[in-house]
């Protein structure tokens, strides 16, 4: 029997790269050169000189393993910054304490991490304040910043693996995912406002008498940035590229639970030339070191992510202190549509992926506040779409996430985890019918099974609030009209997923739903020249795109009168 190679898919990775899926078919024909056929020793997937497994979720039938037990723990990166980052040197809080980072796969300890608070945040701020009022960051030219930029996101592509372990660590994000795609895209960002930073310019106005003007785009000044546990690279990026092509410096305070790879990239920024007090990361927690720049008096702009509880907080202490600028990225219980004609197959892929991203393979436990978590499926289809759900999700790996056969990693803590049980024992006592997971993985960790319940009604808990986590609530509708009532009947408006084939119906119902980005037969489709923001309680102001850059200049009119004019 002869063999033949026959290229069956050519799959879409980050940054413009091409992999062909090999599979290998018998043929009913005698080969009379059999001693010719080679001996096939490369199957897998070569990128960035390796050879990996594909990451498509689909990409060979899964068991039910829990919690296995990773091939590849030699990934797992020595731990060299554990100390707070103020005016380009690593130190001790003045405090002298330490909190624990805990590693979500065992439980276990990490690392001890310099627990700032506020005299270090004072310090950090004194820091960032002489770097903008007498330092040369915002004084350069936008191309000099710009280039710098660019020095910083060639180490960080440079540094991918240790990055990409450090968030896999300290998160559970899995591992490749992080490597191929997270943390290049980190790099692409910086080099996307990179090349706006000198591109920042004003206008001329038309005045109405005999006056000149036109307007200036200045640098807001020392920023304080607040950033969540759910993506740590990804979120450090989009606050930290678009301040520093402003011209602006800046304070950071990544979450307590994931602290490693801001430090990593801090080291890294020193390393591209960007000046001492530009770039600060003071590490520990909210009700202090997140409280003290929220009500810092020399603090200009404060840009947060996180929960919207918390972002009320930061509104009133920046309302009871300087009246600083407040942006923020909050809650969501998005919805997700799916209509009558939509292929099954391709809506339950798009749902599965909206609900459980962020450490499933794609990139992907539902640990993101754009989570398309209500997935409301017209009659005509439910019946069947439950039935594909359910097989796939219960093919579902979940484990270590340094494991390439691993679908889905551990929740980012313990109170993460206990959280996500607490809403799935809500859905049951409430009455939605518990379709497939629901419990815990494995011995250890933090590890949860893929969840979906049906029957949920648009009061249950499960439906209001955010759970932040792999947990699905399917709810059946008739008509248009019902399901865009139905979901708009919500306090947050982060997003919205649509799958239907029907253009006006697309275009109705999106500018029908109020939320901040609609995904049209897509979801998760974010790219950095496209802004991201919520409507109502999630939040204001826009990530990616120039949108983000504006949020850190302001606006400087410049008028002078003009005399013996032949015209205004």
């Amino acid at each position: 029997m002869a063999m033949t190679v026959q290229r069956s898919a050519i799959l879409p990775i980050p940054r413009s790269h091409f992999l062909f899926v090999i599979r290998i078919r018998e043929c009913n024909e005698t080969s009379e050169k059999l001693s010719k056929i080679p001996k096939i020793n490369f199957t897998k997937l070569f990128i960035n000189g390796d050879f990996v497994e594909a990451v498509s979720i689909w990409d060979r039938e899964m068991g039910s393993e829990c919690n296995e037990t990773s091939e590849k723990l030699s990934k797992i990166p020595k731990i060299n910054f554990t100390k707070l980052f103020i005016n380009g040197d690593f130190v001790e809080a003045v405090s002298g304490k330490t909190f624990d980072t805990i590693d979500p796969r065992t439980g276990e300890v990490i690392a001890r991490i310099a627990e700032g608070d506020k005299e270090d945040i004072d310090l950090a701020v004194k820091a960032a304040r002489h770097a903008f009022d007498h330092g040369k960051w915002p004084r350069m030219s936008g191309f000099e910043r710009g280039r710098i930029m660019m020095k910083f996101a060639d180490l960080i592509d440079e540094h991918v693996d240790e990055l990409a372990g450090l968030d896999a660590i300290d998160a559970g994000k899995l591992f490749i995912p992080l490597k191929m795609g997270e943390i290049p895209a980190v790099a692409d960002l910086f080099r996307y406002f990179a090349g706006a930073a000198d591109k920042i310019h004003g206008e001329t106005l038309k005045m109405s008498r005999e006056l000149q003007g036109y307007t200036l785009l200045e640098p807001i000044g020392v920023a304080g940035l607040i950033i969540p546990w759910n993506f740590p690279s990804t979120m450090f990026s989009l606050k930290v590229a678009p301040a520093l092509a402003a011209g602006c410096t800046m304070v950071v305070k990544p979450a307590e639970q994931t602290p490693l790879s801001a430090l990593y990239y801090a080291h890294l920024a020193k390393l591209a030339g960007i000046p001492d007090g530009v770039l600060n990361v003071v590490t520990g927690f909210g009700h202090t070191a997140g409280a003290a720049i929220s009500s810092h008096m020399d603090i200009d702009k404060v840009s947060f992510t996180g929960s919207t509880e918390v972002g009320r907080l930061i509104m009133q202490a920046a309302a009871t202190s300087n009246l600083k600028h407040i942006s923020l990225e909050l809650g969501g219980k998005s919805p997700f549509i799916i209509f009558d004609d939509a292929d099954v197959n391709t809506a339950v892929d798009l749902a599965l992926n909206a609900v459980f991203y962020n450490k499933a393979k794609n990139n992907p436990t539902g640990e993101i506040c754009v989570a398309g978590s209500r997935v409301f499926v017209q009659e005509g289809i439910y019946d069947e779409f439950v039935k594909q759900a359910v097989k796939r999700t219960k093919a579902w790996i979940v484990g270590d996430p340094f494991d390439s056969h691993v679908h889905q990693g551990p929740q980012v803590d313990k109170k993460q985890f206990e959280r996500i049980l607490y809403y799935i024992e809500q859905g049951k006592k409430e009455g939605a019918t518990l379709l497939t997971g629901g419990n815990t993985c494995g011995e250890k960790g933090y590890y949860i099974e893929p969840t979906i319940f049906a029957d949920v009604k648009d009061d249950m808990v499960i439906a209001k609030e955010e759970i932040f986590g792999p947990v699905m609530s399917l709810m059946k509708f008739k008509t248009v009209d019902e399901v865009i009532e139905r979901a708009n009947n919500t306090i947050y408006g982060l997003a919205c997923g649509i799958v239907t084939n029907d253009l006006n119906l697309s275009n109705r119902v999106s500018r029908s739903i109020r939320a901040g980005v609609i995904w049209i037969n897509c979801y998760f489709a974010f790219d950095r020249d496209c802004p991201y923001g919520g409507y109502k309680m999630s939040g204001f102001g826009r990530d990616n795109g120039l949108h983000a850059l504006h949020k850190y200049l302001q606006v400087k009119s410049v008028v002078t009168p003009i005399y013996n004019s032949p015209w205004l």
